[in-house]
């Protein structure tokens, strides 16, 4: 599991966005503005922006820097043509998975409460064709999956979380600096974590839970940290990470299992998996939230993303050993490489790239 994982610096910035940010009154408990409504908002239509871009999310060559950058408040969440598909799927895994994938340290359950309460404040005024509050402050309605939600002022721990995971498709790990100085995890709600469960990672520092990660405690971990603590509430950013997989089980790829994947595969069937990652600081308990929202991408669709091809074949064949290790490349480099290679092959033929 990884909070924030170091990558390398892309060489082009392609189709970055600068959004202004919206003035209206804050959201409650801190000086972050109001989102700007999506009055008309097509769930039928709508897709998230393109991670790959806004967030450069595939770099070469390898720098290992935090990679972050501020978020507009209205990036928070995202919500796309898969929403109901993502409710649905995440109400499967909490079943089934029970505090592997939902829990939280009574520490931490005050926090709980007030992520629901700052989401049940955010997601009408975002959405307002989508959910609704009502009049009733301690309420909310998920109006495409019809369902209500009361009493919110009053829940807390696991059971905020569980109106959570009805609500968004993101997941969310929460933070704490405790006396001894260092950031543990200490509840969440991870119902899509691709290759590790909560239930691991619970209650551990930073340290800890970035152990796997190549170079991080030697070179990051300090610098890491010291964000974490220092950043406000009204000073939200964002990221984005990556990874291959092999399936669309957001909750536990098959190829985080297996030694390779299959031989016969054909690589048009493999996903690059987006992790779009939000960080904020809840006003009132002072509790990191770290939002994850998983985005899958066929490869065969990366024919029509300029460089992507590639810059992954580029990562996959110069980077740091400990790096390609660490993303377990070589469960699919012979079978992705070469098609990278084809895909970049046509964005040339068709004029995508120079």
């Amino acid at each position: 599991m990884c909070w924030w994982i170091g990558r390398d610096l892309l060489t082009l910035l392609l189709g970055t966005r600068h959004c202004a940010e919206p003035q209206h009154r804050a959201l409650s408990g801190c000086s972050l503005p109001d989102p700007d409504p999506l009055a008309d908002f097509d769930l039928a239509s709508a897709t998230t922006r393109d991670y790959l871009y806004v967030n450069k999310t595939v770099r070469h060559p390898y720098h290992q820097t935090m990679a972050h950058r501020p978020m507009n408040i209205n990036h928070w969440i995202e919500i796309d043509k898969d929403y109901e598909w993502y409710l649905d799927e995440k109400a499967r895994v909490v079943q089934e998975q029970g505090r592997h994938v939902l829990d939280s340290l009574p520490e931490n359950d005050e926090a709980c409460g007030e992520l629901l309460t700052e989401l049940a404040d955010y997601l009408p005024k975002r959405f307002p064709t989508l959910f609704r509050r009502d009049g009733h402050d301690d309420s909310i309605t998920n109006v495409v999956k019809n369902e209500r939600h009361s009493g919110l002022n009053k829940v807390k721990g696991v059971e905020a979380l569980r109106i959570v995971s009805r609500l968004v498709q993101d997941d969310f790990l929460m933070g704490r600096e405790r006396e001894d100085g260092e950031i543990y995890l200490v509840g969440g709600l991870v119902a899509f974590p691709g290759a590790y469960l909560l239930s691991e990672t619970i209650n551990k520092p930073l340290k800890v839970l970035h152990a796997p990660v190549p170079y991080f405690n030697e070179k990051l971990l300090k610098s890491v940290e010291r964000t974490l603590k220092r950043f406000k509430p009204d000073q939200p950013f964002e990221r984005s990470s990556w990874m291959i997989a092999d399936d669309r089980n957001l909750f536990w790829h098959n190829i985080a299992s297996v030694s390779a994947v299959d031989s016969n595969m054909n690589p048009k069937d493999l996903y690059l998996r987006i992790d779009h990652q939000t960080f904020r600081k809840l006003p009132r308990t002072n509790t990191i939230i770290f939002g994850v929202h998983p985005i899958l991408r066929r490869i065969e669709d990366l024919a029509d993303s300029p460089l992507i091809p590639s810059l992954l074949e580029k990562v996959h064949t110069e980077s740091d050993p400990a790096f390609l290790k660490y993303k377990s490349t070589h469960k699919y480099d012979e079978i992705l490489l070469p098609y990278l290679k084809e895909l970049t092959k046509g964005q040339l033929e068709r004029g995508l790239i120079t």
